[in-house]
């Protein structure tokens, strides 16, 4: 009779103390959910179009890969005739853009020896070629990589064309 006393109480304890705790979150919060922004797959597709035109009118064959707000590849879009590495290489520079908060390129200028340990994570690229895509508000929404023009800042200077086109669109 003591154990059952002692458990129903316990489970009116923990009844309330789940209570308590889930009316403070709801107040906190609003409500159990989040809102996120993040860029939308018309916007991405958008984005890897200008980029891929801005790279072919210099003579570029570039896979371009865009990622959200998660770092999940929303578009990938290889050139005709690409060399097959872009894809693994575009979407690592986005990663890096996207992890970082700044471009794929700023990562080869860290100080040894942080820089070779951050190398050994997965989908890390020292090289030029990814950024960060934020909204007017100054929120990460996604990333850009590309991969496949004769030197990064070439990839970049195709992915900011597609960043400019779309900021516009990145208001709020």
């Amino acid at each position: 009779m003591t154990a059952l006393r002692l458990s129903s109480t316990l489970l009116a304890s923990c009844l309330a103390l789940a209570s308590l705790c889930s009316a403070q979150a709801q107040t906190a919060s609003g409500s159990g959910l989040v809102v996120e922004r993040t860029l939308s797959a018309d916007a991405a597709l958008e984005l890897a179009t200008v980029a891929l035109h801005q790279c072919r009118s210099a003579g570029y064959k570039v896979t371009i890969t865009v990622l959200n707000r998660h770092a999940r590849p929303v578009v990938v879009l290889s050139d005709d005739g690409v060399n097959p590495h872009t894809i693994e290489n575009s979407e690592r520079k986005a990663y890096t853009a996207f992890t970082t908060r700044a471009p794929s390129g700023d990562v080869g200028k860290r100080a040894q020896p942080g820089l070779s340990g951050f190398l050994q994570l997965d989908k890390i690229s020292p090289l030029e070629g990814g950024l960060p895509i934020w909204s007017s508000n100054k929120e990460l929404v996604g990333a850009v990589g590309i991969s496949g023009a004769p030197g990064g800042d070439k990839d970049a200077a195709c992915g900011q064309a597609g960043i400019d086109r779309i900021a516009p669109k990145l208001a709020g």
